[in-house]
């Protein structure tokens, strides 16, 4: 598979050779152009890749060898080591408020930023930013979001005190039991015995439903699985 430095270096024959009928890959080369004047300089990678997503130019009906070729050939100059792993995927502002992390920051965000807090995606930084800052506040609210159950409560979030112990010591005194943490439901309105703990869609089945197993049901098969256990021990 040939890559080339940039997207705009990718020819027609390059399009031609990853699978494209001529006259297609020709109408697919103007518009992947025009998809790369969204960055033409270096460091405006995710910007022509955005584009390309945006645009809809690749297809799951294209070849796979297509795919990589653009991929790749956007990315060939992306600095991995400074920058982390490219970005394939751009979820939109509305998905993103549906994530866990995007309802919380949905939730906190204006209350902890005021009024620099935009949305998930727009204040991510900010937050990130501010969760490091202040993990006293945001591991509160993180521990109560994911519904952990303390046994012992712990004397505090981050205790610094010994400069010996590199990073600090998370939690100190906490005593929790992570099975009752997964299988009980608690007062969260997101763990009830009626909602969904897993859910997961079997391979080659993407037409299929989702298929989901709920709190009350997760815990009734843990709790036959311990029972045949027992049994055969």
């Amino acid at each position: 598979m040939a890559v080339r430095e940039s997207a705009w270096e990718i020819q027609v024959e390059d399009v031609i050779a990853a699978g494209l009928p001529p006259a297609e890959a020709r109408d697919f080369h103007l518009a992947l152009r025009s998809a790369a004047n969204a960055g033409r300089q270096v460091g405006m990678e995710a910007e022509v890749w955005r584009a390309v997503v945006t645009q809809r130019l690749l297809r799951p009906d294209h070849p796979h060898a297509l795919h990589q070729l653009v991929y790749y050939s956007v990315y060939a100059k992306w600095d991995l080591a400074e920058r982390g792993p490219p970005p394939y995927w751009f979820p939109s502002s509305a998905q993103c408020k549906l994530t866990n992390l995007g309802r919380l920051m949905e939730a906190n965000g204006p209350k902890l930023l005021g009024s620099s807090y935009v949305d998930p995606i727009t204040s991510f930084n900010v937050f990130q930013n501010y969760s490091v800052c202040h993990p006293e506040v945001y591991w509160s609210i993180v521990v109560k979001e994911l519904s952990v159950i303390f046994r012992n409560e712990a004397k505090s979030i981050l205790d610094t005190s010994d400069k010996f112990k590199e990073g600090g010591a998370w939690f100190p005194g906490a005593v929790l039991s992570i099975a009752e943490c997964c299988l009980l439901p608690s007062n969260s309105p997101n763990k009830t015995d009626g909602n969904s703990a897993i859910l997961w869609m079997n391979e080659g089945s993407d037409d299929s439903p989702v298929s989901s197993l709920s709190q009350k049901e997760l815990r009734r098969q843990v709790m036959y699985t311990i029972l045949i256990s027992d049994l055969i021990l």
